[in-house]
């Protein structure tokens, strides 16, 4: 799910990140699987708090992840259009402003 939502963003590579599968851009994390269920996801810290008060059900974080621009996700709750509007904006947040400036892209 995370490979479908994530295409069409430019430079994307698969890796691992704590012994787990993630993406990154340029060496930069994106997201990635924390357990079968979960997936952290890059998230600016104000858009994190709106986006976990908003929907509990799809957002949240543990005590680990307070004050860090990460969130968890559940997965396989989330429609993978929403899966998608957050990676891309985890991509924007991540991807160098040289890759920023090269590319049409806009989310």
């Amino acid at each position: 799910m995370l490979r479908t939502a994530a295409e069409g963003l430019p430079e994307i590579v698969e890796s691992t990140s704590y012994g787990t599968p993630s993406l990154q851009v340029r060496k930069k994390f994106l997201c990635r699987v924390k357990d079968a269920d979960t997936v952290v996801v890059m998230c600016a810290l104000e858009e994190k708090e709106m986006l976990v008060a908003a929907d509990p059900r799809l957002y949240f974080e543990t005590a680990h992840y307070k004050g860090w621009p990460a969130m968890l996700v559940r997965v396989h709750e989330i429609p993978l259009d929403q899966l998608r509007t957050r990676l891309e904006r985890a991509w924007m947040m991540q991807a160098p402003k040289s890759l920023l400036k090269t590319r049409q892209y806009k989310a």
